[in-house]
């Protein structure tokens, strides 16, 4: 069974692979105080509770976004897992080339996501990743990486909004039923909502525009289905377009021995 792991900067997502199935997935909180063990414990239970031994596991695959945790994770797999992680990162063979200025800027999710979503859709795409920062990947028709686009995400706008806005509220992220509202809250939720739908299709048109031709749009993360209802330019959400990249990825540079 292969172990799959992506750190954001909010979440961290676990899925556990048989083949090519994905067995199970959580999602727990981005803790950058946990230890090596609270993270392992945290796995025990989570593993205990649906029945899977840590035994079972005989790979793991990580990409993080946030450095301060890779380590620690790596400390995890070692001692409850006695495993030597593979870490996407510099030197990982991803099967795509990646036409950037520095490809070792480009986040280590932007990859993964490129990489799931051209074994799912193959190209041309527009991969929309809706996190802490929402990005826009375009793959060509061989797979190329080409580039993209990098925006606050749609909890970020929210959270600015509040702590610089004196008399504006948190808000709970919900689509209203209008956009003429009535109260500040529901408001508050008008504008960010349709607002941040409304910036995700104008920034695919010119994409589009662009790159010439017509793309499929795919996106993902937490907020991905909600936004795609408000969307005239998202063709599929797959929220775990992240985990099909990384057991692709681990496939790909695992030897036959390992698998």
């Amino acid at each position: 069974m292969l172990l799959v792991v992506d750190i954001g900067n909010s979440n961290i997502v676990l899925g556990t692979y048989e083949g090519e199935k994905l067995y199970r997935h959580w999602r727990i909180s981005t803790e950058r105080q946990k230890t090596s063990d609270e993270y392992g414990m945290m796995l025990h239970d989570l593993f205990s509770y649906h029945g899977i031994n840590m035994t079972d596991i005989k790979a793991v695959i990580i990409s993080s976004v946030v450095p301060p945790l890779v380590v620690p994770m790596e400390k995890m797999c070692e001692r409850y897992f006695h495993l030597k992680p593979l870490v996407v990162g510099p030197g990982i063979k991803t099967g795509i080339r990646l036409k950037y200025e520095n490809p070792r800027e480009i986040g280590a999710d932007r990859i993964v996501n490129v990489v799931g979503a051209y074994e799912l859709f193959k190209g041309p795409l527009i991969v929309i990743d809706i996190g802490t920062a929402t990005t826009f990947d375009v793959v060509a028709e061989n797979g190329d990486f080409l580039g993209g686009v990098i925006a606050p995400g749609l909890g970020t706008q929210a959270e600015a909004l509040f702590q610089r806005a004196a008399k504006l509220p948190r808000i709970e992220l919900v689509t209203p039923k209008n956009v003429i509202c009535r109260n500040t809250i529901s408001g508050m939720q008008a504008g960010l909502i349709f607002g941040f739908a409304g910036s995700i299709d104008a920034v695919v048109q010119r994409i589009k525009s662009e790159f010439g031709q017509d793309m499929t749009v795919v996106a993902t993360g937490g907020f991905a289905k909600m936004i795609a209802k408000e969307s005239s330019t998202i063709d599929h959400v797959d929220h775990f377009l992240t985990l099909t990249g990384l057991r692709v990825l681990y496939e790909r540079n695992a030897s036959n021995e390992d698998r």
